[in-house]
């Protein structure tokens, strides 16, 4: 069942979603060679524990991270480790959730280790514009099925393969609601979108093959070609009018 959310708890979200925001803009400005995901993990750690959250991801069905670090061909719920070092030239998925008063933030972006190649720099803006072409459709009178066609129609427009194994969701009291979003189309228009839905639109859009395999830790998932993924999301509410980013600063 699709939980609408009411305006008091729209506001509480928005404020769940800034500490996210704040953890993952953090992150962005740590991002070095260097540096390990264990470190970043500590960081975005501190940051939503002193705003009075809690790290949405640490404990959830047992992940041990306080974010998901995923490098490279590494599509999503890398686990944070001393070992992982980033070198110049990597691409990092940092993937953040925030829960603040019982409600959840989640986000998550792309982003370069020093200097990249041209393909892994359009490889996350296509992933970006992806995931900005699915809000823009996210209005009042749209169909879920909309929101997936915008991912699927931008990112192989560019060339690219959508995951299909893992997909956005609603997001709210807990980090998983209904529905679950895919980012390709199902050939059904799903759900109509009204005010008060919150929805979690995160596109994995991969260089190669769309699809993925689950190493040996049972979490971290990555392309079975060994090709660079990408990965952005966004929490969001539908309204009366333009949807409303809830994760950005």
């Amino acid at each position: 069942m699709i939980v609408l959310k009411s305006k008091n708890e729209i506001e509480i979200m928005r404020q769940a979603g800034q500490i996210a925001a704040e953890a993952l803009e953090a992150l962005k400005g740590a991002v070095r060679p260097g540096i390990t995901t264990a470190e970043l993990d500590a960081i975005a750690h501190s940051i939503i524990t002193k705003r009075g959250a809690k790290p949405s991801f640490k404990g959830y069905h047992g992940f041990p991270g306080s974010i998901c670090s995923s490098v490279n061909q590494q599509v999503v719920h890398g686990i944070p480790s001393r070992k992982v070092v980033l070198k110049e030239g990597d691409i990092i998925s940092l993937d953040v959730g925030a829960t603040y008063k019982g409600y959840v933030g989640d986000c998550a972006a792309t982003f370069p280790v020093g200097a990249v190649s041209d393909q892994a720099i359009r490889l996350m803006q296509t992933t970006q514009e992806a995931l900005m072409a699915a809000i823009a459709v996210a209005r009042r009178g749209n169909y879920l099925e909309d929101i997936s066609g915008a991912v699927q129609d931008y990112a192989e427009s560019r060339g690219y393969a959508v995951v299909r194994q893992y997909v956005g969701h609603g997001v709210g009291r807990q980090m998983h609601e209904e529905p679950q979003i895919p980012n390709y189309r199902q050939g059904k228009r799903g759900p109509q979108l009204k005010p008060g839905m919150t929805l979690a639109i995160e596109p994995m859009v991969n260089e190669g093959v769309a699809e993925t395999v689950t190493l040996k830790d049972k979490w971290t998932v990555v392309t079975e070609d060994g090709k660079l993924s990408a990965h952005f999301e966004h929490s969001i509410a539908v309204t009366d009018g333009e949807p409303e980013i809830l994760t950005l600063l």
